[in-house]
């Protein structure tokens, strides 16, 4: 039992307490933003990977960049090794970032473990893409 408490708090360390809010399923959060009137952020990783641990660890971890990010996107993560992330989207080179319409359509990808400061540059860019 301790071992299931200890594994399941360092899992809301890695991706924040609002995990709750990440979906994993693509049509469910094209679904939501429309319903919303949001875009999509859609954050490919893969179980392995220490540069997604350390994005999630750094960055993800931060209240301020997850409340950020629900003002304005659906929160989509998927993994290349358990989700079925559509063919349109590149799997290679994780972390992967996309920024989505509400329709799906991609406004901005980027790939790269950020610390939060260069992160929220990342969504300032996007933001002038918009």
């Amino acid at each position: 039992m301790k071992f299931l408490t200890s594994l399941f708090l360092s899992f809301l360390t890695l991706f924040g307490a609002d995990n709750l809010l990440w979906l994993n399923d693509y049509e469910v959060a094209i679904k939501q933003a429309k319903e919303q009137n949001k875009g999509v952020y859609l954050f490919v990783g893969a179980d392995d990977c220490r540069w997604c641990d350390r994005f999630k660890e750094t960055t993800l971890s931060k209240d301020e960049v997850i409340s950020k990010l629900k003002e304005e996107y659906i929160l989509l993560y998927m993994s290349r090794d358990k989700h079925n992330i559509p063919k349109h989207f590149e799997v290679k080179g994780v972390p992967r970032h996309y920024f989505l319409t509400k329709d799906g359509k991609i406004i901005h990808a980027d790939r790269g473990s950020r610390e939060p400061d260069g992160f929220f540059a990342l969504l300032d860019e996007v933001e002038l893409k918009n």
